[in-house]
């Protein structure tokens, strides 16, 4: 095994462990993580991001549903939408997509670049959200109201995005509870742990699993690791304070949207 193989399935560990630490945001370093250390294509470190950020999500979610913060109804009714548009991306535009999208000159914009530019951009987003301080909203479950219309363009907005990236959008889904279903902040945040499961499972048993050849030995490894590193995480979380980690986590997401942008665009 190489160095850099096992620096992965260390950084696979720290993955779990700010999962556990901070509840959100460490299954954003998958697809770095895949694609640098590893060497997987575009196509694959998308693909297993999904697998590993769907499983993570779980753990997390029903950890939440035991504390009485998922609503399952809102993930339901979030939740269709998502995974159909996760699925369609996933099964039909990512396959069909060629390698090199278009040509300036000599400048070919390529596949990769496409995905993990968009990754990079939307990484931006997702450390304000770590950085900002989430209002906690008291709300009754009989103040639960749906804007359909709204819902489903959101659900099959975030579910094409992430097909794209391979992440779960968190950052996204949790604002739109929040505005568009009129849920409490803490159940919002739990809701949407199982959202992202829901989409990013079914996202790739019914797009990847099926369109490209999946190294299992691998993925399972890599998908254990992290999950003991949220119980690692969790147990952790007994004696550190999360909330003072997690500004810290935004900033490093920064720097990796940066570091992406750099190897993408900049490194021949």
């Amino acid at each position: 095994m190489e160095v850099l193989e096992i620096f992965g399935y260390f950084c696979a560990l720290l993955i779990g462990i700010s999962l556990g630490l901070i509840g959100g945001g460490g299954s954003i370093l998958a697809v770095p993580v895949l694609a640098y250390l590893f060497s997987v294509n575009e196509k694959v470190a998308t693909a297993y991001s999904l697998f590993i950020v769907g499983l993570s999500a779980l753990v997390g979610g029903f950890k939440q549903h035991f504390k009485g913060y998922v609503d399952w109804r809102t993930a339901i009714v979030f939740g269709i939408p998502a995974i159909i548009g996760v699925t369609l991306v996933r099964y039909f535009v990512v396959p069909a997509m060629p390698d090199v999208l278009f040509t300036i000159s000599e400048f070919e914009f390529t596949r990769r670049m496409a995905m993990f530019g968009l990754f990079a951009a939307l990484m931006f987003p997702a450390a304000f959200s770590m950085l900002k301080t989430r209002k906690e909203t008291k709300k009754t479950s009989g103040d639960v109201k749906y804007n359909y219309p709204l819902i489903l363009v959101e659900g099959l907005l975030v579910g094409g995005i992430t097909g794209l990236i391979g992440a779960g959008g968190g950052f996204l889904i949790i604002p739109a509870l929040v505005i568009l279903a009129n849920v409490d902040m803490k159940v919002a945040v739990g809701t949407s742990l199982i959202i992202i499961a829901l989409k990013s499972l079914l996202g790739f048993f019914l797009g990847d699993a099926l369109t490209m050849e999946i190294d299992w030995q691998f993925l399972m490894i890599f998908t254990a690791i992290s999950l003991v590193g949220i119980f690692i995480g969790s147990y952790l979380g007994n004696f550190i304070d999360g909330k003072k980690l997690k500004k810290g986590f935004g900033y490093f997401i920064f720097v990796m949207a940066f570091f992406i942008f750099y190897m993408e665009f900049f490194v021949k």
